[in-house]
């Protein structure tokens, strides 16, 4: 069978003869990946859809940033600034509530439909109706399945309207329409593949619709992802041909194929890699303080994790200053809120260290001077794993015993989107430049099992009625100074009594070969834009 016969994704993935050796046959088998193609070693186990309208995961984050187009996005090199990305103007109208959009004219799809208003609105309609989990970031203006269509709506070829219930600060509401879930999609196509009434729910699970400088060409669960340049890109065409992800889960592996040419870059390097290689002149490293931080949640649903003393001793039960000296060097800093640095109002208090006698004494006055029996769901990544078992090692000096239940990404963010784990260890990347996509942790206004909103705060059955209210009032607030206290007071008040405990907020680095050049990794996980990487 020769390389036109193939079907389109194997022509995709077998482009040329060494790179079906690469992708076809394992690691090893190269000394370089091909001049168009740019090989990307990465832990990709925690995608579950590539529909924009349900993708909420660090992987798939990023593959939208690259595939997709929206409105607005934000300015990597200074987040603070929107910059056009389909908009050409955008407006506000003086209560504050109507923003006003007109589109840049003659922009095509990746299919090649013309890109209109009527699409925009559609996409943002579709998120609100589909209402998965990303669904939030839209609806928390007042958006309803009910209300959506007349809230946001074409008011010709190429402008449009988007109300929202009050008069938001709005540099809020234009970074939440740079998260993923405000993604704009081909609607002539979603609508061609629409079954049952589903808006082309199911089709787009696995396929691709958009307008950005790559399309998704094939996505295989744990395995790869192989994306395409676009050459219908309304803006600088992508300057390799194809950009592919492998899923190569352990750092050693990882590090190997790159040291080995395999892959052109590796993503989850442990710090001993990452010294390791130095000393090699065909590697080099680039990093960035993420707006990712990681943490362990206790559910509230446990009847002792639901005790305030519980909470504060399993705070006082891990070795932050091990794992920020060890796990996490270079990796990470160590932060204890749930604001990363950088976001208006992050504070830097941490007030825990590792006291297991405070703890002991904690458990006893909550009725446990024995200590208790519990459960950890873990993603079997590094450092999540090396830091979820020290931690194991320390709870048990206060007769914590902890249950470690590995899984992949997928397995735990399912049984911890449903509450029904003990704790889980797991990470947040904030979806826009703002520091209310971190309000998640606080906000839950409503903790019933099926309740509309789904945030962190909701998924560990911690009611928060006056955290609510108080970020509620934060995002109002138009005064930066007077937000920034506000979200202060926030955090502090959450250091004492939330079931979180805070570990750290995630340094990126990505390790590449000496010829790959312009990659810079985004403070989110959607602005990692391998579209502008040569070699």
């Amino acid at each position: 069978m020769n390389y036109l016969s193939l079907p389109v994704s194997r022509r995709v993935l077998c482009a040329t003869a060494s790179a079906a050796l690469l992708l076809c046959h394992g690691a090893g088998a190269l000394a370089a990946t091909p001049k168009d193609t740019l090989v990307v070693a990465w832990a990709i186990d925690d995608i579950i859809t590539m529909d924009p309208g349900e993708a909420f995961e660090i992987s798939a984050g990023e593959v939208m940033g690259n595939s997709y187009d929206r409105l607005l996005r934000y300015d990597v090199n200074d987040p603070s600034k929107l910059i056009a990305d389909l908009a050409k103007t955008w407006s506000v109208s003086s209560d504050g509530k109507t923003y006003t959009f007109e589109l840049k004219p003659g922009l095509k799809f990746a299919s090649g439909n013309p890109i209109t208003a009527e699409d925009v609105a559609f996409s943002l309609q579709r998120a609100v109706l589909l209402d998965k989990s990303p669904a939030f970031i839209l609806t928390q203006f007042g958006l309803s399945k009910e209300n959506v269509k007349d809230k946001v709506k074409p008011t010709g070829p190429l402008t449009l309207t988007f109300e929202t219930d009050k008069s938001y600060a709005p540099t809020f509401v234009y970074n939440c329409l740079t998260a993923n879930v405000a993604s704009i999609v081909d609607k002539k196509l979603v609508m061609s593949k629409e079954v049952n009434g589903d808006l082309g729910y199911a089709w787009l699970k696995t396929n691709y619709a958009g307008s950005g400088p790559l399309k998704l060409r094939e996505w295989r669960a744990n395995e790869i992802v192989a994306l395409e340049r676009n050459d219908n890109y309304h803006g600088e065409k992508s300057k390799m041909a194809r950009v592919l992800y492998r899923h190569v889960k352990e750092a050693s592996s990882q590090r190997l194929q790159l040291e080995k040419g395999d892959v052109d870059i590796a993503r989850n390097l442990s710090p001993e890699d990452l010294a390791a290689l130095g000393s090699n002149k065909s590697i080099k490293t680039t990093s960035t303080p993420k707006g990712t931080v990681y943490y362990i949640s206790l559910n509230q649903k446990n009847p002792n994790l639901a005790k305030p003393e519980v909470r504060e001793a399993m705070k006082w039960l891990v070795d932050y200053a091990a794992i920020g000296d060890t796990l996490i060097k270079n990796i990470g800093m160590v932060n204890q809120n749930f604001m990363p640095v950088g976001l208006l109002g992050a504070s830097k208090e941490m007030p825990y260290k590792l006291d297991v006698d405070k703890a002991k004494a904690l458990l006893a006055k909550a009725g446990l001077p024995n200590g208790f029996k519990l459960t950890i769901d873990m993603r079997t990544a590094q450092p999540v794993q090396g830091i979820t078992e020290a931690f194991q090692q320390t709870a048990k000096r206060a007769g914590v015993e902890i249950e470690i239940l590995p899984g992949d990404g997928k397995q735990t963010l399912t049984k911890y989107r449903a509450r029904t784990h003990d704790m889980y260890i797991g990470q947040w990347g904030a979806d826009y430049w703002d520091p209310h996509t971190n309000a998640t942790f606080v906000q839950n206004p409503d903790n019933s099992d099926d309740a509309k909103a789904k945030p962190l705060a909701w998924r560990n059955a911690w009611a928060t009625p006056e955290l609510t209210k108080k970020a509620d009032a934060a995002v109002l607030e138009r005064d930066a100074g007077k937000r920034r206290v506000m979200y202060e007071e926030m955090q502090a008040e959450f250091r004492k009594t939330s079931p979180f405990i805070m570990l750290y907020q995630q340094l990126e680095v990505a390790a590449m070969r000496s010829d790959v050049n312009n990659l810079k990794l985004g403070p989110t996980s959607d602005s990692t834009y391998m579209f502008k990487v040569t070699k």
